[in-house]
């Protein structure tokens, strides 16, 4: 599967379904970001049963004011609707395959019922 454009518009639909989806907060000037671009899309090719979602926070800058985004590029991980995971910096493609395989391992229920409530 490609991956999708994440926009205010369609954000909480696609984060809100069951699976898991993997959000790349990135922007056009950040060389990092540039670098870690093909990581996530051959990744979104061999893991197709995952949604591949890109934010680009020039366009979207009310999104990433929302999830505090900082330092680009930043993975986030969500899971069933949680955020499980929210990291910045690029990483390696084994790096990236050793995160899918760990997120797809967590026991949600349990991950619900240790979750901090939202304020």
């Amino acid at each position: 599967m490609a991956t999708i454009e994440l926009t205010r518009a369609n954000f909480n639909e696609i984060a809100g379904r069951p699976g898991t989806v993997l959000v790349d907060f990135w922007a056009s000037w950040c060389g990092p970001c540039r670098m870690f671009a093909p990581v996530f899309e051959q990744a979104s090719t061999r893991h197709g049963d995952i949604t591949f979602g890109k934010v680009n926070t020039e366009t979207e800058t009310e999104l990433a004011q929302a999830f505090g985004i900082s330092s680009i590029p930043t993975l986030m991980a969500i899971r069933d609707g949680v955020v499980v995971y929210a990291q910045p910096g690029a990483l390696p493609a084994a790096a990236l395959e050793q995160l899918i395989t760990k997120i797809g391992e967590l026991d949600m229920d349990q991950v619900r019922a240790t979750a901090q409530p939202r304020r």
